[in-house]
């Protein structure tokens, strides 16, 4: 799997997360710490699955809680037209 922010998004660093513009709609989005980390390493390269595994390890949840959260963040940034996935 391959994300990339959509035309017209910019994703930009807080103090709390990260927040990301839609600027074809004129809408902000905010991300936690956890969700904008997750954010990052997908739109580098990593698989769902590296992402979900490093980020257990840094936090007291287990994998399979965080591979649902990956999965559920990448489904509803793709749903709000935010980020683009590909095979």
């Amino acid at each position: 799997m391959k994300l990339s922010l959509a035309r017209d998004v910019t994703l930009t660093p807080v103090d709390s997360g990260a927040v990301l513009l839609d600027g074809r709609r004129g809408r902000y989005w905010q991300l936690n710490q956890s969700g904008s980390t997750i954010l990052r390493k997908l739109l580098d390269g990593e698989s769902p699955d590296a992402a979900a595994t490093s980020l257990s390890a840094a936090a007291p949840v287990s994998e399979a809680q965080v591979q649902q959260d990956v999965k559920a963040l990448v489904d509803a940034l793709s749903a709000a037209h935010l980020v683009e996935v590909s095979p």
